[in-house]
């Protein structure tokens, strides 16, 4: 089986610590290998072993202290 990447809008992010708060959260989710952050467009590109529902992604990047767009 292959990976599965999503890439999603994260509002609010503005520094380095933003986007290791998000990719910390993020990448504690059940099978993500890999997070990836673009802090001046907001796009979180993840790869995990299969999709991730989007509640769990969202709800990961809230107790980050940010938003899904």
């Amino acid at each position: 089986m292959s990976a599965v990447t999503t890439t999603y809008a994260v509002t609010g992010m503005t520094c380095g610590h933003c986007a290791a708060s998000v990719s910390e959260e993020v990448g504690a989710l059940p099978g993500v290998t890999d997070v990836s952050v673009d802090v001046p467009t907001g796009a979180v590109t993840v790869t995990s072993a299969e999709a991730l529902e989007l509640d769990e992604v969202r709800s990961a990047v809230e107790e980050a202290g940010y938003r899904l767009a």
